[in-house]
Order: structure tokens, then sequence, then C-alpha cells
């Protein structure tokens, strides 16, 4: 994907705002500062343990603003029906995509409606645009972190990707893995307000924990340590990957924010993440470093390193 992204769209559409890489262009119109940003879901199956399909474009979306700083407005909904598409079960998806709205503070303000012959497509596809206000003095964008950073992590990762997995699968453990998918705007802003230079903020979907660093050491072009000893995960969601063979830092996570903040107000903004609801599990797990830069490495429980290569090909698909 990162490589099509690259020879292709990149190429084809180049400008500045793409060319920084992140989830969502920030610009200037008559002296403010608006983020904006587009995603399509293609989950399967559209319903799973903690959400579905339709929860699922709304938190994405304002996840992908509010990753800039941003203050999450409106947001658009494209939806591309199959023919044969129970009507009760769009209309499921409707009141949980408004629902969703509700609680994350945004209005679906346009939208648009297509059906495609049966066997066209796959039950329902959702493509979402949204737009928000930045706030002055915000700066936040994967190019920024430097060397002395910490990187703070919201709660448990893997949630996700594991939910839909075994609900897709027909995998039942004794305690059912639920969807971590979280409207984050609410919980940035704490941690704004408690510490306006934070220099990086990342939702790790698809491609993981792993994939998404990488990302931001490849733009900043530094070094990332990660401690093995601090990476939070669910024993269920560890034993069902080492079931099916998966590293939990490449699964995706849909309610999880990675923060990099400087070491001056790391422990201001950790305290303002573990004084809101979505995160109570807050902690450290590592740290941006001069040396290897444009690489991630683990710190294993017994002092060796071992590299936390970008994800080659897909792990899971179809997970958002």
């Amino acid at each position: 994907m990162h490589e099509l992204i690259d020879t292709m769209f990149v190429s084809a559409f180049s400008n500045p705002f793409l060319a920084e890489r992140n989830d969502s262009a920030v610009f200037e119109i008559h002296g403010g500062r608006l983020a904006m940003t587009t995603d399509s879901y293609v989950v399967d199956p559209i319903f799973f343990p903690g959400g579905d399909i339709g929860s699922l474009a709304v938190h994405g979306t304002v996840n992908d603003l509010a990753m800039r700083g941003a203050r999450p407005l409106y947001i658009t909904a494209g939806f591309i029906l199959e023919e044969g598409l129970a009507c009760a079960d769009l209309e499921k998806i409707v009141m949980s995509m408004a629902e969703a709205a509700r609680e994350a503070g945004v209005l679906v303000i346009a939208g648009d409606t297509k059906v495609v012959p049966r066997g066209k497509a796959d039950k329902l596809f959702i493509n979402t645009s949204g737009i928000g206000i930045v706030p002055p003095g915000v700066d936040v964008g994967g190019q920024n972190a430097r060397p002395g950073d910490i990187v703070l992590i919201n709660g448990t990762i893997g949630d996700h990707g594991m939910a839909v997995l075994c609900r897709r699968e027909g995998l039942a453990f004794e305690n059912e893995i639920k969807s971590d998918a979280a409207a984050l705007n609410g919980l940035v802003g704490s941690m704004l307000d408690a510490f306006a230079g934070i220099h990086v903020l990342r939702d790790p979907t698809r491609g993981g924990v792993a994939t998404t660093l990488n990302e931001i050491a490849e733009q900043s072009g530094v070094g990332i340590r990660l401690f093995e000893e601090t990476l939070p995960i669910r024993e269920d969601v560890l034993g069902a990957c080492e079931l099916l063979g998966l590293d939990p830092l490449y699964v995706a996570n849909e309610g999880k924010v990675l923060a990099i903040v400087p070491e001056l107000g790391a422990d201001a903004v950790l305290s303002a993440m573990k004084s809101h609801a979505f995160g109570r599990a807050s902690c450290r797990i590592g740290e941006i470093v001069s040396d290897n830069p444009g690489r991630v490495f683990l710190r294993t429980r017994i002092g060796g390193h071992r590299l936390v290569d970008m994800l080659r090909g897909e792990q899971l698909p179809r997970i958002c």
C-alpha cells in the first residue's frame, strides 16, 4: 500500500499538503486554520463486538482530524449499498452512525447514496470526509518528533483488529474481545489543554503501532525505541494473537492515540490522559532517539534489541 501510494497517487497529485503524509491536511483560510480528511470503510463483518461500520466511520474520521490537534466540526458520508442489503441492517448502521456523531459533537452535513447490483460489492461500504478547526498555537504533525521526546499511548493495543477477526472467523474465547473504537477528540482536547506543545499525535489503525511509528520515524528522520515490558496488551488479545500467529504490534486499533511529547510536558499530558475515560490505562511505551533514523527498535525484557519493521503485505484485510 505504501509503495502504491508513493508511486502512483503522491506522484500524480504532488503538492505540499500530500508531501507531509499526515492523516489530515491543515491549511489556512481567511486567517484561520482548518484540517480536512477523507477515508473509506470496508470492514468485514459490518457488525462486530464493540461497534459496527457506521460508528467506526464516524470515529475514524473524527480521530484523523483530532490527530492534527483540530476540533472536528462536520463530516460527510457516502454509502455504497449492495442490492439485497437488509433495510433493517442499514437502519441499524445509520442510527449507530448518528449516535456516534452526536457523542463526538459533529454534524453530518452532506452525503450520497449509490446502489450496485448484487455481487458487485459486499453489503455496504462507507466513504467519509471531515473538517475541523485547528486552534491557534497548535502544531501537531508526524514530522515534528525530536530526540528526547517521550512516546505515550492511551491504553491496550490490538483490541479492534482481534475483535473483528475473531467475529469473522467464528473464534470464541472465555471473555469476548471487543473493539476499542471511540472518538478521541475529547481526550486529545484535554491533552492539548495540559500541554499545547505536543509534537505528534497519530492513531495506530491499519498496520498497528509498529507501522504507525515507522511512518513517524521516516517523516521526522529520527529513531524510536520501544520498551517491551511497558507495552499494554490484554491477556485475551495476546492469547488470540499467539493462537493465530500474529504480532499485536501490527494489529489495528480504532480508539488509541500515540502521543510524542517533549519530556518536559510528558508528565502533564500523561496525567490528563489518565483523567479521561478513554485514557485510564495510559502509559509510556518508548522514546525518540537520534541514532538509527527512520527505524523503530524494541528493547526486549532481557535487554536485547530487535528491529520493528514496517508491515509488509496486509496482515488483516478489511479490518477498518
